[in-house]
């Protein structure tokens, strides 16, 4: 079993995840590439102390970006999740 912190990267902070807070009581965090939705699950429960109802994942896709004048990259994929939790509970990280 991985560490918690190896499964949760960062939480995310956007417009969109806040109102997500706000409005259902999800919360949303970058998280590691292999990581499944018990890992997370379980990682959430150490790290924070609160018992997810439900877990989504979906993967971010690269976008093109300009790295030079004619030459063209990409950002790089990662996954992320949006985790409900129950309704009395709160993560403190996001409370900014």
């Amino acid at each position: 079993m991985k560490h918690p912190t190896q499964v949760i990267v960062r939480p995310l902070i956007t417009e969109k995840g806040t109102r997500l807070r706000m409005l259902e009581n999800q919360y949303m965090f970058e998280v590691a590439d292999d990581a499944t939705k018990i890992d997370i699950k379980h990682a959430l429960k150490q790290l924070y102390n609160v018992d997810a109802i439900k877990v989504r994942t979906l993967w971010v896709k690269p976008k093109p970006r300009r790295v030079g004048l004619r030459s063209r990259g990409y950002t790089r994929a990662w996954k992320k999740a949006i985790v409900t939790l129950k309704p009395d509970q709160t993560i403190e990280d996001f409370n900014l």
